[in-house]
C-alpha cells in the first residue's frame, strides 16, 4: 500500500511522541512491505514564531494532499495569562477542522488490565471499562459568534439538524458493531441547542431498531462516568461538553498519556492523542508516546483498512504494558524514557506474526 501521511509535530511534547509514532510508521512499513510517504507541517505556536501564522498556507496544502494527518499537540504557556493575544496557537487546530470538515470526533476509554491499580479509581468500577465519546468538532459555541467589551462578552452556542445528523449516524453505526447502545448527553432542561439536539437523535434511532438509545444530562453524566463507567457503550454529545467529558474520562484508565482519538469527516482524517503540549514535560524524553502510538494504530484501522495492522500495534503496546514497563506517568518506581518506551514496542511489532 502506498500512503501519503501529513505529520504535524506541534507544540511542547508534540515533537517527542510524533518522532516515536513515526518510528513505528517505519515499522510497520518494512513489515508489511507498505509506502508511507511522511510530509511535515508547522502548526500552533511553532508556526507562528516562524510565519506569524499557526496554520501557515504550506501547511494547509500538505493536509489537503494526504491521505491521512497525524498530529501532536498545540499550545504554550505564553498565551495561558494573555487573553487579549490576537494570535493564538489554537487558532491553528480550530482552523484545521473546518478546513477539513472534520464535524466527528472520536475518543476510546478503554483500560489496560495491566494498570488497572493506576486509576484513582476502585479496581471493581472500572474494570472492563471500554466505551466510545462521539464529539461533533466544529459547531457549538467554539465556532459560534463571539464578541466582547470592556464590561462584557458573549460566545453563541449554534447548531443546525444536519450537523446534528452526520455525527449521530457515525454514533449509531459505531454502536451497532459494539454493544448497541448510544448515550445522548445533553442539557435539554436548559438548552435550545440540547433540546434540538434531543428531537433530531430520538428520531435518527428510529432508522437503528437494534441500537438501544439512552439520554442524560452533562451533569448526570459527569458523575455517572465515574460512578459506573461500564453502563457506557457510545456516548454521543455536542462540542464543548465532549470536550470536558472526555478529558474527565481519561483519569478512568489512570493516565491522559494513554488516549488516542480520531478526527473524521469530509475530506482527510486527523490523527491525535489527546494529552496535549504538555510544556512541563517538553525536551525531558519523559512523555508517554501510547496515546499517538494508538492514534496511529486507529488511522491504520479507519482510514488504510489496515486492520491487521492496527491489531498488532495494540497487541504490542499491551505486551510490554504486561510487563510492568512504562514511562513516569504510570510507573513512577521504575520509569523509562519515551524513546526506550517506544523502542520496546518496535520490537513487540517486529516480534508479532
Amino acid at each position: 500500500m502506498k500512503k501519503i501521511i501529513a505529520i504535524l509535530p506541534g507544540d511542547g511534547v508534540g515533537p517527542e511522541v510524533i518522532n516515536e509514532a513515526v518510528k513505528i510508521i517505519k515499522v510497520i512499513e518494512k513489515k508489511f512491505n507498505h509506502q508511507f510517504e511522511l510530509k511535515y507541517g508547522l502548526i500552533g505556536h511553532q508556526a507562528i514564531l516562524k510565519t506569524g501564522d499557526p496554520l501557515p498556507d504550506q501547511t494547509i496544502e500538505i493536509i489537503k494532499n494526504s491521505d491521512a494527518i497525524l498530529f501532536g499537540a498545540i499550545g504554550d504557556p505564553i498565551y495561558d495569562n494573555n487573553p487579549s493575544a490576537k494570535v493564538r496557537p489554537e487558532q491553528g487546530l480550530l482552523k484545521m477542522r473546518k478546513i477539513l470538515g472534520l464535524y466527528a470526533n472520536l475518543r476510546p476509554i478503554k483500560v489496560f488490565s495491566s494498570l488497572i491499580d493506576q486509576s484513582p479509581l476502585k479496581k471493581e468500577i472500572i474494570d472492563n471499562v471500554d466505551f466510545i465519546v462521539v464529539r461533533e468538532l466544529i459547531g457549538g459555541i467554539y465556532f459560534g459568534k463571539k464578541g466582547s467589551d470592556k464590561n462584557s462578552a458573549f460566545d453563541t452556542c449554534e447548531y443546525k439538524k444536519e450537523e446534528i445528523i452526520r455525527v449521530g449516524k457515525i454514533a449509531f453505526e459505531l454502536a451497532a458493531k459494539r454493544k448497541n447502545k448510544v448515550t445522548l448527553v445533553d442539557k435539554a432542561n436548559v438548552l435550545e441547542t440540547s433540546r434540538l439536539w434531543r428531537k433530531i437523535i430520538q428520531e435518527l434511532a428510529k432508522k437503528y431498531p437494534s441500537v438501544n438509545l439512552e439520554t442524560m444530562y452533562v451533569d448526570n453524566a459527569a458523575m455517572q462516568i465515574i460512578k459506573k463507567p461500564t453502563n457506557f457503550d457510545v456516548i454521543l454529545t455536542e462540542n464543548m461538553f465532549g470536550d470536558i467529558l472526555t478529558d474527565e474520562a481519561s483519569v478512568i484508565t489512570g493516565s491522559i498519556g494513554l488516549l488516542p482519538s480520531a478526527s473524521i469527516g469530509e475530506k482527510t482524517a486527523l490523527y491525535e492523542p489527546i494529552h496535549g503540549s504538555y510544556p512541563k514535560a517538553a525536551g525531558k524524553n519523559i512523555a508517554n508516546p501510547i496515546g499517538t502510538i494508538l492514534s496511529l494504530a486507529m488511522m491504520f484501522d479507519i482510514s488504510f483498512n489496515l486492520k491487521k495492522e492496527a491489531k498488532i500495534i495494540e497487541k504490542a503496546i499491551e505486551n510490554v504494558l504486561n510487563k510492568k514497563i512504562g514511562t513516569y506517568d504510570i510507573n513512577k518506581t521504575n520509569p523509562v524514557s519515551t524513546t526506550k518506551f517506544s523502542e520496546l514496542i518496535e520490537k513487540e511489532i517486529e516480534n508479532i506474526s
